[in-house]
């Protein structure tokens, strides 16, 4: 069976992602979801899991945000963690209904750049153009079931993105919100990168910090000091 016929890999990631494609856990993870998707709905949809890789070559990777699963409604999931598919019927409204997560991130660039202002869409595709890797420790998940991917073996593949870049590269600015990011990127090493930690966007947590953090202006102040071009994390084009 042909595991890999909707996959749409760019080339500046291949040498690092075929490398865990030839492995086991990965081929039984594929059997898995192609199981899966065959009587569930299943997000993203398959040509879009790797949509992270699209937008620049894994050496120009400058930032990395680390998300938890795909979000399980229908309608939002395109691979980028927190960003949510443009032109929703939601989009036309004249409130948009986003993801609260990805509220309370906006809130939090409200506080931290003051040119800043929301938009009426979820869609960050602009900060992926500019080098930022919004990569979720899990890349499927079941509609209506957050998790429910949960340890098949995805995390030992974003494990080993992860790994790479910290190996890797020098200077980039990792983004961790909440237990489980923390947790995902304990083994960064810090001397060579810069590690941004706080409270999880979520609505259970954000109150706690979050709003507050500024790791906007903090990754654009490292990125300055490490002579590379800031992210314009204004630039949020609907589509």
């Amino acid at each position: 069976m042909e595991l890999f016929q909707e996959v749409n890999i760019s080339e500046g990631w291949q040498d690092v992602i075929n490398i865990e494609f030839q492995k086991d856990y990965f081929k039984e993870l594929q059997k898995y979801v192609a199981e899966q998707r065959k009587t569930k709905v299943i997000y993203p949809p398959e040509n879009e899991v790797y949509s992270w890789t699209q937008h620049f070559s894994i050496n120009e990777t400058k930032v990395v945000i680390l998300g938890q699963d795909p979000y399980h409604d229908p309608g939002q999931a395109h691979g980028l963690c927190f960003s949510v598919k443009p032109r929703q019927p939601q989009c036309f409204s004249v409130k948009p209904t986003l993801p609260p997560s990805l509220v309370n991130i906006y809130k939090a660039l409200s506080n931290d750049i003051p040119e800043f202002k929301t938009p009426n869409h979820g869609y960050l595709l602009g900060w992926a153009k500019q080098g930022v890797l919004l990569l979720n420790a899990v890349l499927t998940v079941e509609e209506g079931k957050a998790n429910s991917h949960k340890d098949k073996g995805w995390e030992i593949f974003t494990d080993a993105i992860i790994h790479w870049i910290n190996d890797n590269l020098k200077g980039v600015v990792f983004i961790l919100w909440g237990k489980c990011a923390q947790k995902k990127g304990h083994f960064i090493n810090k001397s060579s990168h810069l590690v941004l930690s706080d409270m999880h966007p979520s609505p259970l947590s954000a109150h706690r910090g979050f709003i507050e953090c500024k790791h906007f202006s903090k990754a654009n102040q490292y990125l300055r000091e490490n002579n590379k071009q800031e992210i314009d994390w204004c630039y949020l084009p609907s589509e």
